[in-house]
């Protein structure tokens, strides 16, 4: 299954947290561009505190959810998150979620080339910028310390759980 962040998390939010409790047999890709693209701009679940979107024209007001500790606490067996730039170990992370028996994530971070010009983070060029420039590869990375906002100096990225758990087919 691929699909954006407010499509997943939103949209789809509670059909991704039972099937990660369940432990369905599902891959999951989550494009996430922190907006909702397609339909205008509006802010999504992974929406950054303080972005500017066209529902949240004086900045975004709420938390936004940390997709790889969303997924562990709801039951994922496979949990991993990349950005666009980094092709060879989201490719290996895309090759090993194909293997897991279970519910498995794959969180790829991608910039929305419409809408991010009205956030902190400039342009689409300065987003890419961002997702090349401030990534730190950690595997062992406390979830909770996974979050994502404009005013961080680091994005966290890895391979962050992987686990064995009893498969639902039905």
């Amino acid at each position: 299954m691929v699909g954006g962040d407010g499509d997943i998390l939103a949209i789809g939010g509670n059909h991704f947290i039972h099937a990660a409790r369940r432990n369905d047999d599902i891959n999951v890709i989550i494009v996430n561009n922190f907006i909702y693209g397609m339909t205008g701009g509006q802010y999504s679940p992974t929406t950054p505190k303080g972005a500017k979107t066209t529902t949240s024209p004086y900045g975004h007001y709420e938390n936004p959810f940390n997709v790889p500790l969303l997924a562990y606490a709801a039951g994922a067996s496979y949990v991993t998150r990349w950005t666009v730039l980094h092709q060879n170990e989201l490719y290996q992370s895309l090759l090993e979620m194909f293997k897991v028996k279970g519910f498995a994530v794959v969180e790829v971070l991608s910039p929305c080339i419409i809408y991010t010009d009205r956030n902190a983070m400039g342009d689409a060029v300065d987003l890419m910028r961002v997702l090349k420039e401030r990534p730190v590869i950690d595997h062992r990375a406390n979830l909770a310390d996974l979050d994502i906002d404009f005013s961080m100096k680091k994005i966290i990225l890895g391979n962050f759980v992987k686990r064995e758990r009893p498969v639902s087919y039905g």
